[in-house]
Formats: C-alpha cells, structure tokens, sequence
C-alpha cells in the first residue's frame, strides 16, 4: 500500500442521546446521509458482525468490514484506499472516533470532516 501510516483520535461533545448516535452509525441509510460526500455500494440495513461494504470518494475506493459492534462501540477493518480499522465509541452527549491506517489521503481532515458532518445531521434530526 502506498502512503504514509496515520493516526487520529478525536473526541467531540454532541447534542444527542446514545441511542441516536448508535442509530446514526449503526443504520446504514442514516449512515449513507452524513457521510457524504462518501457513496456506498451495497449498503442497507442495520451494521452487524462481519458485514462488509464499500464506501467511495471520488476515484478511491475503501472496503469496510464490520470487525466488533456492541451498544457503545463500532470497529471496522479497512482495506484498499486505506489499510487500517476504524473505531467508533459513544455514549450520551460524546463521541469518540480513532482511526488509523496507511494511506495517500489525509485521515486527520476526513476525519474531522466526517465528525462535523455528524455532529450537523444529529442537531438537524433533533430540531
């Protein structure tokens, strides 16, 4: 894999309740409408072990593999456009994201992006 190896950690206070942050990661067509401007391809349901789907921005493809979930975490394996995992913790008001992995993107901003992107969809579908 070409790239640098990264690393990430960020923790953001969000208006909403665990349940509504698990929802929003854990099911696939709330997944699908904030992490835009990423497509995904085979993606519909709710997340569960072992699932696999992959995700796409512009030209770089990602695969995703569902590695852990439970009521307060989400881990996934990442390969291709970046090779690395993913987790996701939460509970109410907080999330935590960590990300590492080899990659020519730069993780750090997506992340952040991603986070933001969020954090705006939770205080839209509280409103």
């Amino acid at each position: 894999m070409l790239g640098n190896f990264q690393q990430s950690n960020l923790r953001i206070e969000v208006n909403a309740s665990e349940q509504m942050i698990k929802d929003s990661l854990l099911e696939r067509d709330r997944l699908k409408q904030w992490m835009w401007p990423q497509s995904f391809a085979s993606l519909s349901g709710k997340l569960s072990l072992g699932d696999t789907f992959v995700s796409s921005l512009g030209f770089v493809e990602i695969n995703h593999k569902v590695d852990f979930v439970d009521d307060h975490s989400l881990r996934l394996l990442l390969s291709k456009g970046i090779d690395g995992f993913h987790e996701w913790h939460w509970g109410d008001g907080w999330l935590q994201s960590r990300l590492e992995g080899v990659s020519i993107l730069p993780l750090n901003l997506g992340q952040t992006l991603s986070l933001f992107r969020l954090r705006q969809y939770l205080i839209a579908k509280k409103a």
